[in-house]
């Protein structure tokens, strides 16, 4: 597929492109800063100018594809997961400036220019958790796409209003918007450097629901939301099979959600971060964990 990914030369957007890449996708990385990547084509693109973003969409990728004669090419897909990352990095306002505007952006573009498929980073702090005042727990455990999403920080506010922007955007198009609510996202060399103190102190993994994502395994999984095709409108958790932590499923409830609902059995290890859609809708299969490693 050809594909333009915003945001590649981030954390998370790096490692999905490698992975698309290998599967013999052509990507184009749309950000502020190049991804020194080989094989991947590279535009610099201000997503909160919706006319950049128009022009980006319908460019060629390379030099390349002047020699067909034939005009632009078209965009088979768009995979958007360009955005202020976190709070406490720009002003709460201008991060929901940016993430909101330049969804909108991306999306309006696309569904005007008939790209069928458009997948986009969601968050797990949509569920009000991971940047709360204070110690929020869940309602329910596992954490599933039924759970509230009603968070109280800017960041997290923005990823909302991107989904309801989403699924208005495929009401109105019938084309396949999939949002992705991305659990912590950890790179491979993260697990010798950053998991031990999480075996030391599980608590400071309570804000990420003791869950996270292989940055490898994430890029496997937009794989599977692009050769699925018909869904219409859905949004997926994206997480490890396992917990982050080495203590045990029940140990964490006892020490972190003691009271807190659970609506099914659970296997020792099990990750709270539910993933069980993204396996049953477009085969999302994880393959890493950080038990692998320590």
């Amino acid at each position: 597929m050809r594909i333009l990914f915003t945001g590649g030369s981030g954390k998370a957007g790096k490692h999905a492109i490698a992975h698309l890449l290998e599967q013999g996708h052509r990507v184009t990385n749309a950000d502020l800063m190049p991804l020194d990547l080989p094989g991947v084509d590279s535009l610099r693109v201000d997503l909160t100018d919706a006319g950049q973003v128009f022009n980006a969409l319908h460019a060629y990728a390379g030099f390349d594809e002047l020699e067909s004669g034939t005009g632009v090419p078209s965009y088979d897909a768009v995979v958007h997961f360009a955005a202020i990352p976190c709070i406490l990095i720009r002003p709460d306002n201008e991060t929901y400036r940016i993430n909101t505007l330049s969804t909108y952006n991306v999306l309006d573009a696309a569904v005007k220019l008939g790209i069928r498929k458009v997948i986009f980073a969601s968050s797990e702090t949509t569920y009000g958790i991971c940047f709360a005042d204070g110690d929020k727990k869940p309602d329910y455990i596992p954490i599933d796409e039924d759970h509230p999403t009603i968070p109280q920080d800017s960041y997290a506010m923005s990823k909302v209003v991107n989904e309801i922007t989403a699924r208005s955007f495929q009401a109105r198009s019938g084309f396949d918007i999939y949002g992705l609510r991305i659990n912590n996202v950890i790179e491979p060399h993260e697990y010798a450097t950053n998991f031990p103190a999480f075996l030391d102190q599980p608590e400071l993994r309570r804000r990420n629901i003791f869950a996270y994502i292989d940055a490898r395994d994430l890029g496997h999984m937009v794989d599977c939301c692009l050769k699925t095709d018909g869904l219409g409108y859905e949004v997926f958790n994206v997480s490890n099979d396992d917990l982050s932590v080495g203590i045990s499923n029940q140990a964490v409830i006892e020490r972190f959600y003691r009271g807190v609902p659970q609506k099914r059995d659970m296997g020792p290890n099990e990750t709270f971060y539910a993933n069980n859609k993204a396996k049953r809708l477009v085969g999302f299969a994880p393959q890493h964990s950080w038990r692998d490693v320590l």
